[in-house]
């Protein structure tokens, strides 16, 4: 089914905002984080009226938390695959990795050996690289192809061997927008006995998350990219939530998940987070979900929807720059190969310092990302952080056709 984008566009308020000549405003800028509907906005707002205080008390509204907590876990499980038990909440997915890879260095020795790769987000690189240096682990790299920027498996398969412990890659690169072959990394990873790691933060924009289908232990994502507020989110094989040791004060909670959960949570951002899944659910539903399925259903069908959108934006945008001699993209641009990303894109204006590129734009009512957005490694291979990354271009699934255009008019001749 087609995406009725105009209706998607007014759930949002900050897609209302308009710039200097009056034109509302194109934010590009969605993979350094979403807008939000109205509902989330609503969601947290009314937790802070009605049910505002903390867990585990004995009157109604901490009943009402703690009730908020097990809800968002079920929609945590419904968005990822994974189940309820499985699902951690922290302040972002960077702290909630450099938790969990602590307590994971515990279990690495000298000789042992963890795979990271040169396309991903640092957040899914350092802390594992860092437990691997504090346990005297080796860490190897998996580079890329630099005419396309995707994984190459070969130098994969040179990484793995029987020492290798963890494997950890991105599912949808947030400085390209590569979506790598995750299950099939997976399996490779698995069948040396590893364990699998997969950042998940810019996918879940854009395609549903399966946890269970890729084959990962442990999935990481954070809600504000997915239309909530910023929060973290990490779905993790029961087996290693339950027997790892994780660093937390005492007599904090001993039970799975929450052992791994420290201090308060932020609880308003809880019930906007349930209601942004809700949001994808209610898409789903509007776009081919029948009301006797289930939420994750609803919501495998709302990216269903959102994919195909998608689709028809990034080949606009490529079609468009493929005519701008001056502008050049890092990634994959053969309008054939769109499944193989998301609508994200690294550009430079001929010899135009990346900043520069994005305040022009901006000053145009056009707001896109300059620089390397945490994606360290992958600019430092392609040879482009020390003169200042990228202009990143990103588009999702409340963006029109129109708006594509506007960007491709800005970034032409003038």
């Amino acid at each position: 089914m087609t995406l009725d984008v105009n209706a998607i566009r007014r759930l949002f308020p900050g897609l209302a905002r308009t710039g200097d000549d009056g034109r509302p405003l194109v934010l590009a800028d969605a993979p350094g984080g979403s807008q939000v509907p109205e509902s989330v906005i609503e969601a947290m707002a009314n937790y802070l009226r009605t049910s505002n205080t903390n867990t585990h008390g004995a009157f109604p509204t901490s009943h009402e938390t703690d009730d908020l907590i097990e809800e968002a876990r079920r929609a945590g499980a419904d968005l990822t695959g994974a189940d309820p038990d499985e699902i951690v909440f922290g302040p972002n997915a960077t702290t909630l990795l450099l938790a969990l890879s602590r307590s994971f260095g515990r279990t690495l020795g000298p000789g042992d050996e963890i795979v990271v790769t040169m396309l991903d987000h640092d957040a899914n690189v350092r802390p594992w690289v860092l437990a691997a240096e504090d346990a005297g682990a080796t860490v190897k790299w998996v580079d890329v192809h630099e005419d396309d920027v995707t994984l190459d498996l070969d130098s994969l398969d040179a990484a793995l061997s029987p020492r290798t412990k963890l494997v950890a890659f991105t599912l949808a690169s947030n400085a390209v927008g590569t979506i790598p072959p995750a299950a099939a990394i997976a399996a490779r990873a698995h069948a040396t006995g590893a364990l699998v790691a997969v950042d998940g933060v810019h996918m879940a924009q854009h395609r549903a998350l399966d946890v269970r289908a890729i084959g990962a232990d442990i999935l990481a994502c954070s809600p504000y990219k997915f239309f909530g507020p910023h929060l973290g989110m990490l779905a993790v094989r029961r087996e290693l939530l339950g027997t790892w040791t994780p660093y937390k004060l005492r007599p904090a909670p001993d039970t799975v998940p929450a052992r791994w959960e420290t201090g308060t949570q932020n609880h308003e951002g809880l019930a906007g987070m349930v209601a942004a899944v809700e949001y994808l659910a209610d898409l789903g539903r509007a776009n081919g979900a029948t009301s006797g399925e289930t939420r994750r259903e609803a919501v495998i069908a709302a990216f269903d929807a959102i994919r195909d959108h998608e689709r028809a934006l990034a080949r606009r945008f490529l079609e468009g720059i493929a005519t701008l001699p001056q502008v050049r993209l890092w990634g994959i641009g053969e309008t054939d190969r769109i499944g193989e990303r998301t609508p994200t894109f690294a550009i430079r204006v001929g010899d135009q310092h990346p900043e520069k590129t994005a305040i022009d734009l901006g000053g145009r009512g056009i707001h896109v990302w300059d620089g390397h957005y945490y994606a360290i490694t992958i600019m430092e291979r392609l040879g482009l952080l020390d003169t200042g990354g990228a202009a990143r271009v990103g588009f999702c699934h409340y963006h029109t056709a129109d708006e594509v255009d506007r960007v491709l008019e800005a970034l032409g001749p003038p």
